[in-house]
């Protein structure tokens, strides 16, 4: 059974915790087993082969979150003990599956260039999501979704609890709450907006906004009525009516 993280340097078996240094790709960072205290290797190694050390990307990450014996953080005490050693990529040996070998300089090229081919699919799906090729189900269901919890929440805001009746607190909370939420819509929508113009100018640069429809409003929205009783008409101009 194959287990990540191992490798060999020399005739010594190496732990790496790192299979790259930062901005010195040819270098890894290591520890030798064989340096380690009898307990702290049994702590070490069954954190190499559980589920959190097999399915890091680096074994750093597993020791940063477990333990020693005596409480103090694994990764941090290695680096203070100096026990965490700079080795060459290219002078490490590691076994992928049985009967097979590779350095790990040559191991980290086949890992990267699987990273930069994921990257690329990720990147190529986001523009897709971008530029508005969603899958129409799931634009369907993401629509259902939204609607369904913004009904729930406007729901929640007016409930009053059972043995009493919404105070004047409770509905001033529940206006800045539904507040809060429109300007969140309204923030949304003003970048959607954003978004479908910078999309409009790319299809075609002729396009330009004052060839869209312009939104008509009325003078009763403009103007709201004045309360009170209508102006009293003058006695003279209705006497001069009759």
């Amino acid at each position: 059974m194959f287990i990540k993280h191992v490798g060999k340097h020399g005739d010594r078996k190496v732990l790496i915790l790192f299979r790259q240094v930062p901005n010195e790709d040819h270098m890894s960072l290591v520890i030798y087993p064989d340096l380690l205290p009898a307990h702290w290797q049994d702590t070490i190694q069954k954190v190499v082969e559980s589920d959190v050390g097999q399915t890091a990307d680096e074994l750093s990450e597993a020791l940063h979150r477990s333990l020693l014996p005596d409480g103090r953080p694994i990764l941090e005490t290695l680096h203070i003990e100096r026990l965490i050693k700079k080795v060459r990529t290219a002078d490490i040996v590691v076994t992928p599956r049985p009967g097979s070998h590779i350095k790990l300089d040559e191991l980290n090229k086949m890992l990267n260039e699987m990273k930069l081919g994921d990257a690329a699919v990720k990147r190529m799906a986001e523009n897709d999501a971008s530029r508005g090729l969603v899958d129409p189900t799931v634009k369907r269901r993401a629509e259902a979704e939204f609607k369904a919890d913004q009904a729930a929440r406007q729901q929640a805001t007016l409930q009053a609890p059972q043995d009493a009746a919404l105070s004047d607190r409770d509905i001033a909370a529940n206006m800045v709450f539904q507040a809060k939420q429109m300007e969140q819509s309204a923030r949304e929508m003003i970048a959607e907006a954003s978004r479908m113009k910078k999309e409009a100018a790319r299809m075609d640069p002729n396009v330009v906004a004052k060839e869209a429809p312009a939104v008509e409003t009325t003078d009763e929205a403009e103007a709201p009525k004045r309360r009170g009783r209508p102006a009293k008409v003058k006695t003279d101009a209705v006497d001069a009516a009759q």
